[in-house]
This record gives structure tokens, sequence and C-alpha cells, in this order.
């Protein structure tokens, strides 16, 4: 079965499967860690993938409120800094923890936490999002097609 651990110090999300691990480099929040709502942090803790969203859709698809828009990013006609672009596919988070990430105040899903995929003009490694954790299209999609729902989230 599939893990994904994501280290915040490092701007790192690690995939193991069957001992096998995987390294992307990922943009969490420029707020820092933090799980209460509205705070725009990167939550912490135990997670697991709750929703899988985006499948067969093309690379740079937009979407907004995890529907797929039917307009394509592109430099030449959107501009990176108009907004927190959510591109190509969604990997929506649950927490699993009550009362650190889950129900009340700091409920992971209720905050709308993804794993998802940004403009490829994008800066990745340093601390750029407000709150998700952002991945290379080319790497969200990999990602994608390697987890399920249920797969545990580790971030830290």
């Amino acid at each position: 079965m599939a893990r994904i651990t994501i280290s915040i110090a490092k701007q790192r999300l690690y995939l193991e499967i069957d001992s096998q691990t995987s390294e992307y480099i990922i943009s969490t929040s420029r707020f820092g860690p933090g799980e209460k709502k509205d705070s725009f942090c990167t939550p912490r803790g135990r997670h697991i993938i709750r929703a899988k969203i985006g499948e067969g859709e093309t690379r740079g698809q937009i979407f907004k409120d995890r529907r797929p828009t039917g307009d394509i990013y592109s430099p030449d006609s959107h501009n990176l800094e108009d907004g927190d672009w959510i591109l190509t596919r969604i990997l929506w988070l649950s927490g699993t923890e009550v009362g650190k990430n889950r129900l009340g105040n700091v409920d992971t899903m209720q905050r709308y936490i993804y794993l998802h995929g940004v403009p490829d003009d994008a800066i990745l490694g340093i601390p750029r999002s407000i709150g998700c954790i952002n991945m290379s299209n080319n790497d969200i999609e990999e990602l994608f097609d390697l987890v399920k729902v249920g797969t545990p989230v580790e971030i830290d």
C-alpha cells in the first residue's frame, strides 16, 4: 500500500510504495503550518486522501470549486499572479485526528486542503501556497495515478 509523507521544512513529498520511495518538490503555505480554519496555513498530522478529482482531464485544466472550467492554463493568456491556480488534478485531504485536523474549527477537508498542480512557471521548493500542497503538473499526474482514495498522508 502507498503512503505519503510531506515535509514542510524540506518542501518535499515522499511517496513510499513497496519499500520504494519517490521524492517530489512541493510548496506548502507561505503562512506556515497550522490547522485553524481561515488561517491559510498547511495543516499538520495524519490525513488520508478523501477524493481524487480530475482523472482524464487535460494537463493544465483549471479547476474552480473542484470542477473543471474547460479552460487550460497558458502563460500567454493567464497571469501567474492572478490567483491561486488549481490545475490538472486534485487530491483532497481529510484529517484523521479529531480536534487536531478533523471536525470543528480545524477540519482539513472543510478547509479544502488539496494536493494539486500549479502553473509550470510557478516556483516550487519554497512556501508559496495559501494552505494547499502545490506540485508540478507532471508530478501531480504521476502521484494521482499511483495512489488511491484512503492513502495515508502524514504532514510534518
